[in-house]
C-alpha cells in the first residue's frame, strides 16, 4: 500500500512521508484513535445521542474504528449551480446515486442538502449517516452575491434521521456575525436534538487577496478554525492551508487587523504543508476536534491530488478528508476508486503523525 502511495507522492514523497515536525510537536497533538469519541468527547457536554452519533459516523465504512473519517459531500447543486457540477456526470442529479456512491465507496457519512437527503430518507438514512447541510450560497441571485444563509431547520434534520447536520461560515465576511450566531445557535439545538455538528470554517473577504491569495493562509484559516471550535462544531472542515501570513499581510502600512505574535510564524509554523496543516490542527483544540480537509475541485490529476492531501492531514494530525467534485464528477467506479485511496492513506500504518 506504501508503494502505491509513494508513487503517487512522486518527487515529493520523501519530503511528504519522512518529514518531521519540529514545530508543534506531534505529543501535543491528540491523534485521532478507535477510542477518539469517548476519549476527546466522554467528557464534554454532549449528550449520550450525540455520542452515539458520533459514534456511529466513526463505525461506518472502510475506516470503520480507525478514528478517521472519510466524507462524501455534495451539495455544490446549491454552491456551485447544478449544472456546472454536474455536467460532467449527470446522473448525480439524481439524490439516490449521490447516496450510493457515498455507500459504495466506503464512506462514514454522506453531506448534501435538505432536499437530496430528505427525497431518498426512507430508504436509506439508516444505511449511512445523513450529514445535512442547513446553509449555503446560492449563485442565481444578479449580480452574485456570498452569502450563506440557512435552507431549512435543524429540526427538519432531525425528523429524517440525520446523524448529524454541517454548516458554512464565511469568517472575516460583512455577513459573517450574523452567520456565526445563527449557527451557533443551530448547533445548540442540533446537540439538544441529538446530532453532531460539522462546521465548513472558510474565510472570505476581497481584502485576503494581495500579493497572495490569504484565504488559504495557515493563520486566518487557522484562527477560523478556533472560532468554530468555539461555537460546538465537533468536526472542522477547513482548506488544505497553502501559505502563511494573512495577518501580517493585512497589518502593512497603517492598517491594523486582527492581533498576531511573530512566534506564529517562526515557532509554531514552517513553510511546509506539513507543518501549516498542524497549525490548523492545534487551532481545533490541539486535535480534540477532529480536522478534515476538502479534496478541492476536480482537475487532471486528481488521484495524486487527493492521496497527497490525505498525507498532508493525517501527518499533521488531522481525523479525514471530505471530497466530494473528485469523485462525483466521473464515472461511479472511478469514483469509488478515488474514495477507496484516500481512504487507504489512513489505513495504511506507514503513513504516520509527523
Amino acid at each position: 500500500m506504501i508503494d502505491r502511495i509513494a508513487s503517487a507522492l512522486g518527487s515529493k514523497a520523501d519530503d511528504y512521508l519522512n518529514h518531521t515536525s519540529t514545530t508543534i510537536p506531534k505529543e501535543s497533538i491528540h491523534i485521532p484513535s478507535s477510542d477518539s469519541v469517548q476519549q476527546y468527547f466522554g467528557g464534554s457536554d454532549r449528550n449520550n445521542r450525540v455520542l452515539r452519533n458520533l459514534q456511529w459516523l466513526h463505525g461506518t465504512g472502510r475506516l470503520a474504528n480507525s478514528g478517521y473519517v472519510s466524507i462524501l459531500p455534495v451539495d455544490q447543486g446549491i454552491e456551485h449551480s447544478a449544472g456546472a457540477s454536474f455536467a460532467k456526470n449527470p446522473i448525480y442529479f439524481d439524490p439516490a446515486r449521490i447516496v450510493e456512491l457515498a455507500i459504495e465507496g466506503g464512506c462514514n457519512g454522506v453531506a448534501s442538502t435538505f432536499g437530496v437527503l430528505g427525497n431518498v430518507a426512507r430508504t436509506f438514512a439508516h444505511k449511512i449517516p445523513f450529514i445535512v447541510k442547513i446553509n449555503h450560497n446560492e449563485l442565481l441571485t444578479y449580480p452574485n452575491k456570498f452569502d450563506q444563509v440557512l435552507f431549512g431547520t435543524v429540526k427538519q434534520a432531525a425528523d429524517m434521521g440525520a446523524a448529524a447536520v454541517g454548516a458554512t461560515i464565511y469568517f472575516g465576511s460583512q455577513e459573517s456575525t450574523r452567520q456565526i450566531t445563527e449557527i451557533a445557535n443551530a448547533f445548540a439545538q442540533a446537540h439538544e436534538l441529538g446530532m453532531a455538528t460539522i462546521l465548513w470554517c472558510y474565510v472570505r473577504n476581497n481584502a485576503f487577496k494581495s500579493d497572495k491569495d490569504y484565504h488559504v493562509s495557515a493563520d486566518l484559516t487557522g484562527q477560523a478554525n478556533h472560532l468554530g471550535v468555539t461555537i460546538g462544531a465537533d468536526i472542522i472542515k477547513q482548506k488544505l492551508p497553502e501559505n502563511n501570513g494573512g495577518f501580517k499581510a493585512l497589518n502593512m502600512g497603517s492598517s491594523s487587523y486582527g492581533k498576531l505574535d511573530e512566534r506564529m510564524y517562526t515557532e509554531l509554523s514552517s513553510d511546509h504543508p506539513i507543518d501549516l496543516c498542524r497549525y490548523q490542527v492545534a487551532n481545533c483544540y490541539m486535535g480534540r476536534v477532529g480536522l478534515i480537509n476538502s479534496g478541492g475541485a476536480s482537475g487532471s490529476n486528481d488521484m495524486a491530488e487527493a492521496i497527497t492531501t490525505a498525507v498532508i492531514n493525517k501527518r499533521a494530525g488531522g481525523m479525514g478528508l471530505i471530497s466530494g467534485r473528485k469523485a462525483f464528477q466521473r464515472p461511479m467506479n472511478e469514483g469509488v476508486a478515488l474514495l477507496n485511496a484516500i481512504q487507504d492513506v489512513y489505513l495504511c500504518e506507514d503513513v504516520t503523525i509527523a
